[in-house]
Order: structure tokens, then sequence, then C-alpha cells
């Protein structure tokens, strides 16, 4: 028994070999994670290993060095620390190569987060992988906690040096972390090599490797402080906009009508893309709204997924090309610190409003029910708390009409205005499984089963809008829709993407709705337009009464319709750089200031009526 107890009690010559054996172990471990990432090129890996970027490979295995000898000591056991490790980056691999298979980017520390939806993983990677990762994992955990458990009855000699070790990797470990810090050694020892892509995290990846990428996206601050920030800056800017909507403001509407927010999961046309044709118009009951009003494409900052990111452009109204690289996804990076963030929430809450938010899935996932609550709603209604929870044949989740329904329900209640933003589920991946026949069929360059499937899925979500929109028509005070899918599924095949150039892969559906048949542009079915740009747009469209705010994005928008990072439209073409004339920076420039001021800076704005508007 204590043979086996004094793990670290070795000869010199013992301890030799098994640090030997241990560099060995992360060496190989290093070159697993970059064959995940490599999309399982072996050629790859070895040319970026030992010919392309040999140094930044030495520096990503010194982490994981020293992530091994920091379980080694904290089990008090070379082996089970070791087993521990495996079970770590063997996983953190195959995620990796799923989240770059499904949507063609990299695993962000910030993903990590995520591992308790056990729901969800297990729907997207299947039942059978997802119960051996678990089984595996909790095998691990348990071998793991049983070894710090015995660890107690080390010698007091053994003891010292596991403690000493597991200080000294955990502090260091704990200055990894601060890779982005302006004098971090470890991030100044990559920079003498690396050629960083923040524009592109898929590339930033493959240049600096798994290690260097990952590191690279460890937290930072939201936003760098532009040059000219200030507290006099930021009045300017507040004062020039609210005072130029005292003019704009005399002619609109004091009404307050019902605002219903729809973000519908990976609803786009599968008929955009060259190398997929189709038997019928899956879509057909959605462009026989949007042909009737204001409509059009949305620029998404994603492919495959980033819903999160899409609600929270479209709820505040901030950009997140103007974030730093490595600020991936805000409801879990950047809110969570936060007391309030100005929204259309925060400001029709200011006006009297009922805020609802429903999401037929559970409230954890994207920290939504914490998010939320820092929003303002009123209440959130979640799969749990549904009145209607019917679902489409064997589809895992609620579908469209139950949770049109749900929406309808609340607009019974005639006394207050209502906002309502509804994020749907029903067309959440995967497809292949949940509808046993489908009218629907596709001539398409790879994975037909899934795209004819997911035609069908659409199709239910267009019938289900189309019906919510006749409802709507009996609703007596006047309720305004933005609705709009959050990204393409992730379901097309490399030569299909291959055929469509990147922007075509990022345009999704969207249009506005009103009951009243009152938009200025119900004519236009063209528009382009970015997810922050709803809500101002939707209120000039409506004649309803801007903020200061809403008023510099409206002029922004008549510039630059459509932008994400290395997506930018402006004067009716595509550029991946941003080349702006004055009118255009200086409008551009109020706007970084002003996000920045409330994601990074003193909050300024927040102490004028830029956000509220004329009272």
């Amino acid at each position: 028994m204590k043979k086996k107890l004094q793990i670290f009690k070795k000869k010199p010559v013992n301890y030799i070999l098994i640090m030997i054996g241990l560099l060995l172990f992360v060496l190989i471990s290093n070159l697993y994670l970059q064959w995940c990432q490599n999309e399982l090129s072996l050629d790859l890996v070895f040319k970026f290993a030992f010919s392309w970027h040999t140094e930044k490979f030495i520096l990503g295995s010194f982490v994981l060095l020293l992530f091994l000898l920091f379980l080694c000591s904290l089990a008090g056991s070379f082996a089970l620390g070791s087993f521990l490790y495996a079970i770590t980056i063997g996983i953190l691999g195959f995620a990796n190569y799923q989240k770059m298979f499904y949507r063609s980017e990299p695993i962000y520390p910030d993903d990590l987060k995520m591992i308790t939806e056990f729901g969800l993983l297990r729907e997207m990677i299947g039942t059978v992988p997802f119960l051996f990762i678990i089984l595996v994992a909790a095998v691990g955990v348990f071998f793991f906690g049983r070894a710090i458990y015995k660890s107690r009855l080390l010698s007091k000699k053994m003891q010292i040096i596991r403690i000493t070790g597991f200080v000294v990797t955990l502090l260091l470990l704990i200055y990894v972390s601060n890779f982005n810090s302006q004098n971090n050694l470890l991030r100044k020892a990559y920079d003498r090599t690396a050629l960083w892509i923040p524009y592109s995290q898929k590339m930033n990846y493959y240049n600096t490797g798994f290690m260097g990428g990952f590191l690279y996206n460890l937290k930072v601050e939201a936003m760098d402080k532009p040059d000219n920030y200030s507290k006099k800056t930021i009045e300017e800017i507040t004062t020039k906009y609210t005072d130029t909507i005292q003019e704009s403001n005399a002619d609109t509407q004091e009404e307050q009508p019902n605002i219903i927010f729809v973000m519908s999961e990976s609803f786009s046309d599968p008929q955009n893309l060259t190398g997929v044709t189709v038997n019928k118009d899956p879509l057909k009951d959605y462009y026989d709204i949007a042909k009737t009003t204001y409509s059009g494409k949305m620029l998404s900052q994603n492919y495959g997924g980033g819903t999160a990111n899409i609600e929270f452009e479209a709820l505040t109204s901030f950009s997140m090309e103007l974030f730093n690289p490595q600020m991936t996804t805000p409801y879990t990076m950047l809110i969570p610190k936060m007391t309030e963030i100005p929204s259309i929430v925060s400001l029709l809450k200011g006006q009297d409003y009922q805020a609802t938010a429903i999401h037929p899935y559970n409230t954890t996932m994207y920290k939504r029910k914490d998010v939320y609550k820092t929003f303002g709603f009123d209440r959130f209604i979640s799969e749990d708390t549904m009145t209607y929870k019917e679902k489409k044949q064997k589809n895992p989740y609620i579908s469209d009409e139950s949770a049109y329904k749900e929406v309808l329900d609340l607009l019974k209640d005639e006394n207050e205005p209502q906002f309502v933003h509804l994020v749907t589920m029903q067309t959440h991946m995967p497809y292949s499984d949940k509808y046993p026949t489908t009218e629907y069929s596709s001539q398409s360059l790879g994975n037909k089963t899934a795209i004819d499937r997911y035609m069908q899925d659409v199709a239910y979500s267009s019938e289900a809008l189309k019906q919510f929109t006749t409802d709507l028509k009996d609703v007596k005070r006047r309720t305004l829709v933005v609705f709009w899918g959050d990204h393409l599924p992730s379901i097309y095949s490399d030569k299909i993407k291959t055929d469509n150039d990147e922007v075509r892969m990022h345009e999704t559906e969207f249009l506005m709705y009103d009951n009243q048949e009152k938009l200025s542009g119900r004519n236009t079915h063209d528009a382009l337009i970015s997810p922050f740009y709803f809500a101002p747009t939707l209120f000039e469209q409506s004649n309803i009464q801007m903020t200061g705010f809403y008023q510099l994005l409206s002029e922004l928008e008549k510039q630059i319709p459509a932008f994400e990072k290395g997506f930018y439209y402006k004067d009716k073409q595509w550029s991946k750089t941003l080349s702006l004339n004055k009118t255009q920076q200086d409008l551009y420039d109020d706007y970084r200031l002003i996000q920045y001021d409330i994601v990074s800076g003193e909050n300024y704005s927040l102490n004028t009526d830029f956000f509220k508007g004329i009272q």
C-alpha cells in the first residue's frame, strides 16, 4: 500500500525517465490538438510543428506541460494526473474538430462554459459519442478524486514537494491566463514570430497553432480605448444627436405599439446558394409576407452558429465588429460583469412596456437567465414554463407554432404595450432524423438528406410565421414585428461553400411587419441590414420617436448599411476592409466612442437622455 501511495518517491534515474515520458506525452498531445485543428491532416500537423512554426509549437507545449504538472501535483500521482490530462486533451481536441466541422470555427476558452449543456451537446454530437465521453470523463474524475483523497497519506517530504509543485504551476498558469496583458512574457515570446489575424479566428488558429489561438482568446478588454475618449467628447456626441431628434421627432407619433422581435434559429433560404436546387419553394409562406412589407437580407456575423452574438446585436444595437476579436461571446464574457446595459428593453421599459423574453429551451444556455435580468426583462418564459409545448413529428424541439401561440397569449393584455423577444428552437440542428418524410427534395453537392429535412423544417417555420401574422391582424393595438434568421445551418458541403462567396454564406432573411400596414418602406423588398440596425430602422419605418443613439445609428446605416468583421457593405459594394470618407468616418467614430463608453469606459452617456430620447 505504501508503495502505491508514495508515488513521487522515485530514484533519480526514474525521475529522469518520468520527465522524458511527460515531455513526450505533452508533445504528442500538442500534435493531437493540432491534428484536430487541421481537420485530421497529418501532413499539415508535422509541417506546422517541425517546419513552419516550430517555436510556437514549443511554446504551446510548454503551457501544456505546466497544465500536466499541475494535475500531477494536485493528484499526488504522475499516473493519475496524466490520465486526467489525457482525457481532458482528448475531449478538447474532439470538441474543436466538431466545431470546425460544423461551424468552420475553433474552440474558444469561453466555449468551455457550455460544458454543462448536456442536452444540447448530446443532440449535436449524437447520443452514443456523448455517452462515451461522459463515461470516460466520469471515470477520469473518479480516479483523480480518489488520488487526491489518498494523497493525504504521502510522507511529509513528499507533501512538501507536491504542494510546492502545485503552488508553482498554479501561479504560472495564472500568469499564462493573463496572456493578453501588455508585459506578459509568454505573449512577447509568441509575438517574435506570430502573425495574429484578429479578423479571422480560423486563420489565427492555423497560423499560431491551436494553443496560440486558444491563448490569444483568453480574457481581454472588450474594446481598446479610443485616443480621443473623454467625458467632453461623449457629451459633445450625445448633445449633437439628441439635438437632431428634437426636430425629427416633431412629426412622429406618440402611440405605443406592441413590438415583437423574432430571432428564428437557422432560418435562411437554401435557394440563395449556388449548388442547391429544389423541387418546390420551402419559404413560399415567408415570401408571401416579405413581398408585402419591408424585407431583404441580414448580414450574420457567423456561419452555422453564434446565435447569442446576433441576439446581442439586435437587442443592444452594439456591433460585434467594434469589439476586440477575443470578445467572442458578450453574453458570457461581458454582460455578467455589468449591472445594466442600454438596449431596446431598457428603452421600452422606461416607457411603461411589459418586457418578456421567450426561448423554448432551457434557461442556462448562454447564461440567458442572468443576461435577460441585466437587460431588464420582466419575465423569461422557457421550455419549463411555456403553456404550449407541442412539437413537430420527431423534432426534439418545441415548434414555432407553439412559440407564436405563447406570444399571442401575451398580446391579449391590452392595458399595457408589450415588448416580446422570441428566440425559436424548432429549426436547430440536427436535421436528418426530425421528419421521416418530406415534400421537399434538393439537388445539391453533398449532404442531401440533411438539406431536404432542413427545407421541411423551414417550411414549417414559414407556415407558422404566416399564420402568426394573420392572427396579429385581430390584435387591436398596433403591433410591429422584426423577424430574422440568425445564421445559415452548418449542413452545406465544402464544395457548396467554395462555390459561393463568403458574404452569401452569411446572409439570412429578415422582414419587418406592421399589422396596420403603415411601414414607410413596405414596398422595399431588397434591403440589406446588420442586426444592430434593427431597432432604429423599425422606429424610423414606424414613425416612432427616436433616441439620440438611434439617430446616430440611422445616419450611420445610410452610409454603411451592413458590416461585420471582414464584411463591409458601402457605396453598394462589398469589401473585406473598411475604407471610409470623412462623413462615414465621423459617424463610425462617434458610434465606436459610444460603444466603448458603455462596455469598457466610464458610462458618461448613461447620465444623459441619449438612450432615452426626449421625455
